[in-house]
């Protein structure tokens, strides 16, 4: 008996000792290492990785940029079954330990000695792994892992509880890029964290362990059985009840991939964010949590959204069937889940779904979905599919559907405006709008295209093109700046141009190569006279007008150095014509577009806030500024003064207060002048090429269509209410869109079908009659001045100093007792 209790007394000397020198070898590796273990403090700084979001001026969601899917969340708003499930099956004595479980330790120890595995399970708590996310390697070794341990215990001393497991849920990779439990929820099942039931917040509570290879996408199986093993430890730790346990263990889970819910498609837009985000802030703009606030209204983007795809969808059809998209093996109807399966290779484009042809018969054929909808398609809905032959060429109606249509083929379906279900095809065309608010230039409505997804390239700002008839205003401008009047006669009949120096003659035609003889400017812009156009440029010359010209925004080199400039074959990209038809609305001013109105940074605090310049063209401060272009050129305005802080003159005194101090926008073209150009476009709306815009029932608006040679590019610039908008349809490889798809067809139906709902509320903008204009009557058929008591009589605006001008010429042309037309040749 002596000598076992000295054996045992031995045995507890032994052992005391060695846990005295563990002790003391840990103290001192601690007093050795704790001097060069990071600082913890910066934990309460830490800037997560937060992707680039871009919203709409109203808030709505556009597009999230950054490798990361993450948004912090603090721990008092997360659920108490989310942060229970975690603690659970992570660190059941988390709220106990001082951030080493030294049970768990004693039990990593005791299976590194008594087995023959490198590593072992247990031991690491919640402190620790956010120690390791932050400050540490995924190192499998001895050392790092005491630097795990004596970085927790520092953690501990210096963080709360709640701040490190705040710290915990928010860094942890849950696979799929989705970092942070916020993040997770949305992309495994599309919802926020308190719409989580309890099997799914023990399904995200058992990712981390296995992000890639254990998540509810990639292994579902394997997954299934983690969460059921999470709720078991929720419910040995007395964290739910039995019944609720096993319901939730017993429940299918439903995950499936969710991306962000963007709100507003406007891709292009946010595609031109990230470019301009990532110049101003460098890489970091795609994690450093920036939101950036465009100038886009939500309701106008979705307008125009639908009239850039319809509008390219009519003029599509006009042209007839090219064919199905695809040939596949014909599958049964009643085998839902295969010919589900054999869509799954296409996607959606731009509202336009897969289908595969399930039956066809002679009256109808039977369409599956890839969501299992079945779809009826007889002979009527499918009567526009006349063979495609080329642009301007179709071949025969179908005469039966599986002329069409048959088992095994690809095609596309969509939903009209009733709610039917139609058949379609992707466009060959393209088509860009652009909406700017004419006063400040911001972009309230932008499309670049068809589809963002099958084309990236931003027509609205990076096309050039020909923009036809709709450049002659600029022309006209620059005429009423050389004396040219609404009312001058001008001869629209054929005429040749010789260029001696290159031996070649140039014959310029009117689009339906008819002539009226002499005619007065407004009628020949209101008719789009081709001929008329040319002479009046060859009467200021071109080397004026191109000078001229450029004061809209256009630059130089886009600039033809001959006659034809007239007819609009200077190269200009959408966004750059409705600025210039901007200024004819708003007194005169250059504005410059632009499409963030502010960014904030991750805390919500303003970084950048646009302060574009402003027509203002009731600013007290612009009476008498620059009233006119000055002289006889009437272009340059190198010599004015850059734009000022001014108080905008509002309607009311308080507002203009409100308003406070603007930067005022240069001018581009004498009020006036803008004026007088102003209201033949208004009359091309009323009477003219633009008359299909009546249907508005607005008295505001203006415009110009444009068609090129060949039919390649249709057009439609022009403004009403708050916004100067451009219309463009054509082919991105410079074909024809076919005989006669003159802009009146193709681009002014788009800009009609987008001012019917951009328009809706907003009140009729009348631009008053500028100081220095007047009316006068004058004979319509010579454009002389008259006395209202002429049946022939007019009214027409002029500026004041040509009135005397006019009563010598109607003076002479009554002494000599016959009318006579102005040939200005």
């Amino acid at each position: 008996m002596p000598k076992f209790r000295r054996l045992l007394r031995l045995a507890l000397v032994l052992f005391l000792l060695a846990a005295v020198m563990g002790v003391t070898t840990l103290g001192v590796l601690y007093w050795l290492i704790e001097p060069t273990l990071p600082s913890v403090q910066a934990l309460r700084d830490v800037r997560l990785q937060v992707p680039l979001s871009v919203y709409s001026r109203d808030g709505k969601l556009l597009a999230q940029f950054g490798e990361t899917r993450r948004y912090p969340v603090a721990l008092a708003d997360v659920p108490p079954v989310v942060r229970d499930a975690f603690i659970a099956v992570e660190d059941a004595r988390f709220y106990e330990h001082p951030g080493v479980d030294w049970r768990g330790v004693t039990r990593a120890v005791w299976l590194l000695a008594t087995s023959d595995r490198a590593r072992v399970p247990g031991g690491s708590t919640i402190t620790q792994q956010v120690a390791k996310m932050f400050f540490l390697s995924n190192e499998y070794s001895y050392t790092r892992k005491l630097t795990e341990m004596f970085l927790a215990l520092k953690m501990e001393r210096e963080l709360s509880k709640d701040e490190i497991l705040e710290l915990y849920l928010n860094k942890s990779f849950f696979g799929n890029r989705a970092y942070g439990v916020v993040a997770a929820a949305e992309f495994y099942y599309g919802k926020t964290l308190d719409q989580l039931t309890l099997g799914e917040a023990a399904m995200l509570a058992s990712i981390p362990k296995f992000p890639s290879s254990g998540n509810p996408i990639v292994n579902p199986s394997r997954a299934l059985i983690r969460r059921n093993y999470v709720i078991e430890r929720m419910l040995e730790e007395g964290l739910v009840g039995a019944a609720e346990a096993r319901a939730a263990q017993q429940a299918p889970d439903l995950a499936s991939p969710h991306e962000p819910p963007t709100e507003l498609d406007a891709p292009w837009v946010a595609e031109m964010v990230r470019v301009d985000a990532i110049e101003r802030f460098g890489d970091q703009a795609l994690i450093d949590g920036f939101r950036v606030f465009t100038t886009l209204d939500s309701r106008a983007q979705e307008a125009a959204n639908k009239a850039t795809r319809d509008a390219l969808m009519t003029y599509d059809r006009r042209h007839g069937w090219r064919g199905v998209e695809a040939r596949l093996t014909p599958i049964p109807a009643e085998q839902t889940e295969q010919w589900r399966e054999a869509l799954r290779g296409y996607r959606t484009i731009s509202g336009l779904l897969p289908a595969l042809v399930l039956r066809s018969d002679e009256s109808s054929a039977t369409l599956g979905l890839g969501d299992g909808q079945q779809v009826e398609l007889d002979l009527e809905r499918i009567a526009w599919t006349r063979e495609y032959l080329d642009e301007s060429r179709r071949g025969e109606a179908p005469r039966k559907v599986n002329d069409r249509l048959n088992p095994g083929d690809v095609v596309r379906l969509y939903l009209d405006d009733e709610g039917v279900w139609q058949l379609g095809q992707i466009p060959k065309a393209q088509g860009t709008l652009t909406a700017l608010d004419w006063e400040t230039g911001a972009v309230r409505a932008l499309t670049g295209g068809f589809s963002f997804a099958l084309n990236k390239f931003n027509r609205a700002v990076q096309a050039q093109r020909l923009p036809g008839s709709s450049f002659k205003p600029f022309i006209y401008a620059a005429a009423f700046e050389r004396g040219f009047t609404p009312a001058t006669m001008v001869l629209d009949a054929p005429v040749v141009f010789n260029d001696r120096g290159a031996g070649k003659t140039w014959s310029p035609q009117n689009d339906n190569e008819e002539f009226a003889g002499p005619m007065r400017l407004r009628e020949a812009m209101v008719t789009s006279r081709n001929l008329v156009s040319v002479r009046v440029l060859d009467a200021i010359g071109v080397g004026y007008a191109r000078r001229f010209v450029q004061n809209f925004g256009f630059p130089p080199e886009s600039l033809p150095e001959n006659l034809s400039m007239a007819l609009g074959t200077n190269a200009a990209p959408p966004i750059l014509m409705a600025r210039g038809y901007a200024a004819f609305v708003n007194g005169g001013f250059r504005v410059e577009p632009h499409f963030i109105e502010r960014i904030e940074d991750r805390d919500g605090e303003v970084v950048f806030e646009a302060t574009p310049t402003r027509a203002c063209a009731r600013c007290p401060e612009r009476t008498g500024a620059a009233g006119g272009l000055g002289d006889s050129e009437g272009f340059d305005l190198s010599s004015a003064a850059p734009p000022a802080a001014v108080s905008e003159q509002a309607a009311t005194p308080e507002a203009a207060a409100e308003q406070g101090p603007v930067a005022l926008a240069e001018r581009a073209v004498d009020e006036r002048t803008a004026y007088l150009v102003h209201s033949l476009l208004r009359d091309v709306v009323r009477r003219g090429t633009g008359s299909k815009a009546r249907v508005l029932g607005r008295q505001d608006l203006g415009g110009k269509t444009g068609t090129t040679n060949e039919y390649r590019d249709g057009w439609f610039s022009g403004f009403g209410g708050p916004l100067a908008v451009t219309a463009w349809v054509g082919m991105d490889d410079f074909t024809s869109l076919g005989r006669r798809e003159f802009a009146s067809a193709t681009a002014l139906p788009m800009w009609i079908d987008f001012m019917k709902v951009a328009l809706e509320g907003e009140p009729e903008h009348s631009v008053p009659l500028p100081e220095g204009l007047t009316t006068a009557m004058i004979d319509r058929d010579t454009g002389l001045l008259t006395t209202p008591g002429d049946p022939d009589a007019i009214a027409e605006v002029f500026r004041v100093e040509d009135i005397a001008r006019l009563e010598q010429r109607a003076a002479r042309a009554e002494s000599e007792q016959e009318k006579e037309s102005f040939d200005i040749f």
